[in-house]
């Protein structure tokens, strides 16, 4: 009977602990990944100021496809500020530490592989868990709107974002306090590491989805250095982090909400000024 009783007594108390030492596990993952966005952040403004002020280069997956298609000119990803881009399959791209950390900004990081990966990030397929892997090697992406965008940006206007302002340097950002540079993506849309989503007011929609490993929110490091989290209103933004788990463009429900679709575009750029048109001389 008293044996009983210590069992009941100890299962009692681990009802109450263990609950709260995965909240305390899960806050501390949180804090490792805002001080991870950090510190990518503190990276890209030296590159910026070994640069004369440009900023690493920020280029969307066509930029792999240069080698086989002659007409994709300019920079490639082994240009950009990180060198990979994931999917759900059997790839170098997705456990290649090395690769990560060996060009763009990997340099300025110390070559440290673990600042692009937060700690709650574990998502892999079942392809890529049957074949032993634990995890892939970034959660990070940046701004699509913040770096030269290779082909996307050789006019000096990004063609996805056409009504806004492409930053290309580091002083040319009005309010830095206000543009975010890097963020956890949802693990199902990262894939290049080139975080796009476009002003559509008839049709909104996620080109690329942000991440909710953290407490339904994500962490955002911005263009001044600092760091935040912010956690999402709409239902549709807290996507399941899974392989598979979304579709691409996914549409966001009007009756759901357009808080955090706006929150996101509103702190991607600003919107380009256009020239008055010209004054009637009569």
């Amino acid at each position: 009977m008293e044996l009983l009783v210590v069992i009941a007594i100890i299962a009692i108390i681990a009802s109450l602990v263990l609950p709260a030492l995965a909240r305390a596990k899960a806050r501390a993952h949180s804090t490792l990944c805002l001080n991870n966005t950090r510190q990518l952040t503190f990276a890209w403004t030296i590159y910026a100021d070994e640069h004369n002020g440009l900023l690493a280069y920020n280029l969307g997956r066509s930029a792999r496809l240069g080698a086989a298609m002659p007409a994709i000119t300019g920079p490639q990803m082994s240009d950009n500020w990180v060198n990979n881009v994931l999917d759900w399959e059997i790839n170098s791209d997705d456990t290649n530490t090395a690769a990560v950390v060996g060009t763009g900004l990997g340099p300025y990081t110390s070559k440290s592989a673990a600042l692009y990966r937060c700690p709650s990030d574990n998502v892999v397929s079942d392809l890529q868990r049957n074949a032993g892997w634990a995890g892939r090697a970034r959660t990070y992406s940046m701004n699509a709107m913040v770096g030269d965008a290779g082909n996307f940006s050789q006019t000096g206007v990004n063609v996805n974002n056409t009504n806004y302002v492409q930053f290309f340097k580091s002083f040319s950002i009005p309010r830095p306090g206000d543009i975010f540079v890097f963020l956890d993506e949802h693990p199902d849309s990262i894939d290049d590491g080139y975080f796009l989503n476009i002003d559509d007011d008839w049709s909104p929609k996620w080109t690329d989805l942000p991440g909710s490993f953290h407490d339904g929110g994500a962490n955002f490091s911005f263009a001044d250095g600092h760091s935040e989290y912010h956690r999402w209103r709409n239902a549709s933004t807290k996507q399941p982090a899974v392989a598979y788990g979304i579709n691409p463009k996914l549409p966001v429900p009007l009756t759901d909400g357009l808080q955090d679709y706006s929150w996101v575009l509103s702190r991607m750029s600003v919107e380009r000024p256009y020239p008055s048109p010209p004054s009637d001389p009569n």
